[in-house]
């Protein structure tokens, strides 16, 4: 039986749960998203964050530990970022919705 690596994924300090409002989660362009991740286990383990098809950020950490990366986008749109945590031989990747807008809303 395998352990499970992540133990809890944050967006903007948020527990992140794909079913909620994205509303809970969007920022404005220039704003940054706060990714973290709260990992169990032992030894070390590499992570990374991908999204667009580059990789913005990868470390290696040892276990158990939390893993912090923040990211700003300079203009507006949905994108989907990948965070993947490896580990004596496992893998655990989860997807996050990160919506930009041009403008804050006002009211």
């Amino acid at each position: 039986m395998s352990n499970k690596l992540v133990k809890m994924v944050k967006l903007n300090n948020l527990q992140y749960n794909a079913n909620r409002d994205p509303q809970v989660y969007r920022r404005v362009a220039g704003h940054p998203f706060r990714i973290q991740a709260m990992l169990e286990g032992q030894g070390s383990a590499k992570v990374s964050v991908t999204c667009e098809g580059k990789t913005l950020k990868e470390s290696t950490l040892e276990l158990p530990g939390i893993f912090s990366y923040e990211v700003t986008f300079k203009d507006a749109g949905i994108r989907i970022a990948t965070l993947t945590v490896s580990a004596e031989g496992q893998s655990e990747s989860h997807d996050l919705l990160l919506d930009t807008e041009a403008h804050a809303k006002v009211g």
